[in-house]
């Protein structure tokens, strides 16, 4: 088993946890992880990324290889094309449809999208929304997680039960919230 797994966005847009959810469902299930530093501009309106490795067996490097990356999980369009050339030919690109405009010139949005879909393997969700209809527009970052899960081999109720933890010192209606949206994300792209 092993998960190669770029994550991007800008910061404030909770990459952080998107890492930690991910590390605590690892370490449930007995994974070795490496993860690189967060980097980039981690204040509001910043690009960040990170590599994250997961495996069944000791990872050498933090480092992901161009060309080898398994997923990339985006919550900005944008950021996720800055990763395509670390993506394997079989991998899956995961993001939003909103784009985080914190550039006078940003692109426009519709020929960001084009770009991913032309991607063999995409999911472009509209995250915002969709964590909107799950109680709060601040668990964006876990509806993306939820639907980058199908293609990250670990197991959901392990992701479910890394929110429990992450979140628990917030309170239980935290803890809800965002694993409602964790939900919400992974329903709307399962089929």
């Amino acid at each position: 088993m092993k998960n190669d797994i770029i994550l991007s966005g800008v910061g404030g847009q909770g990459i952080l946890s998107i890492a930690a959810t991910i590390g605590l469902a690892a370490v449930e299930n007995n994974l070795f992880i490496k993860q690189s530093e967060v980097h980039g501009m981690s204040q509001r309106g910043g690009d960040v990324q990170s590599h994250f490795r997961i495996s069944d067996k000791q990872i050498a490097s933090d480092l992901i290889p161009h060309g080898k990356a398994d997923l990339i999980i985006s919550v900005e369009p944008m950021e996720s094309l800055r990763y395509l050339p670390w993506l394997s030919a079989n991998g899956w690109i995961v993001t939003n449809s909103n784009p985080f405009i914190n550039i006078q010139d940003y692109p426009d949005i519709e020929s960001i999208l084009g770009e991913i879909r032309k991607t063999r393997n995409h999911v472009i969700i509209d995250a915002d929304g969709l964590a909107k209809e799950a109680g709060s527009v601040k668990s964006v970052n876990m509806v993306i997680l939820g639907a980058a899960s199908p293609y990250i081999e670990i197991p959901f109720s392990s992701l479910e039960n890394a929110v429990r933890k992450l979140f628990s010192r917030k309170g239980e209606e935290i803890v809800e919230l965002n694993l409602k949206a964790l939900r919400t994300g992974r329903e709307k792209t399962v089929r």
